[in-house]
């Protein structure tokens, strides 16, 4: 399996320094422990399909500046004390309430389905571990945003989306276009709910090499994931920035390690 997209600008110098990481998890300190943080990717149904929120973060800010987000950040104190305690229920609460305090949207937190759970990778100073989730929310409500840390909002068809990306017009880090990618398999949310409660929720620990040259990120099942050496002979489960594009390569993978684009 190949899937390539395109870098939509420049990378920021954050972006940079962690791709230009010498072997990805070895820098002579102990790692920072990640935050516990969430996501919700906000969806609702049209004649062409599911469509979902992007926002736009500010160009200024140090992290993903410019890039398109699903709405999102750390969990607070008090999503833990709601939810008792529970870091999990903590996420999903924390998830509605950035995308109320993003947008003005809020997802009804039973119809919120976790797809994913990404953790930032070891090498990094800032860390975080974040659950990916999708929910539906009502077509009529207006989106509503703070023009600080977000600039610009789009609601896009999911497939249109991929494309803008792949185009260089909707620059997105890469756990954002995994999800996309994803998402792209469902006709209706109602089957995309359907499949998700049912199914495995990847747990996604990149490793960041160069491989002669180029920045590469693996993934579990990839032959060089465990030692950082991308030359490494054997299974492909990684991506790889060739000329701003990242391609997806999934090839000869164990089993016990599916694929991070559901098809």
């Amino acid at each position: 399996m190949l899937l390539s997209f395109t870098l939509g600008q420049k990378p920021t110098e954050w972006l940079l320094a962690m791709f230009a990481s010498k072997n990805g998890n070895s820098t002579g300190a102990v790692p920072a422990q990640p935050r516990p943080a969430s996501t919700v990717v906000l969806l609702r149904e049209t004649r062409k399909g599911l469509e979902t929120l992007l926002l736009k973060r500010n160009k200024a800010l140090m992290f993903a500046g410019g890039y398109w987000v699903f709405p999102g950040g750390a969990l607070d104190p008090e999503d833990f004390a709601a939810a008792g305690g529970d870091e999990l229920k903590a996420s999903r609460i924390a998830a509605a309430r950035e995308a109320w305090e993003e947008s003005g949207l809020r997802p009804q937190l039973e119809d919120m389905v976790l797809v994913s759970h990404w953790t930032t990778p070891v090498a990094e100073p800032r860390r975080f571990s974040t659950w990916i989730y999708a929910a539906p929310v009502a077509t009529a409500e207006d989106v509503v945003i703070d023009g600080g840390e977000i600039h610009d909002h789009l609601w896009l068809g999911v497939e249109e989306a991929i494309a803008m990306h792949q185009r260089g017009e909707l620059p997105v880090l890469p756990p954002t276009l995994v999800t996309l990618l994803g998402l792209g398999a469902y006709d209706s949310i109602a089957q995309l709910v359907a499949a998700e409660r049912s199914s495995a929720v990847p747990e996604v620990l990149p490793v960041f090499a160069l491989d002669d040259g180029k920045v590469t990120v693996m993934f579990r099942g990839d032959a060089g994931y465990d030692s950082a050496a991308p030359s490494a002979p054997g299974a492909r489960h990684r991506a790889t920035l060739e000329e701003r594009r990242w391609v997806y390569s999934y090839r000869d993978v164990d089993a016990a390690y599916p694929p991070l684009v559901r098809q």
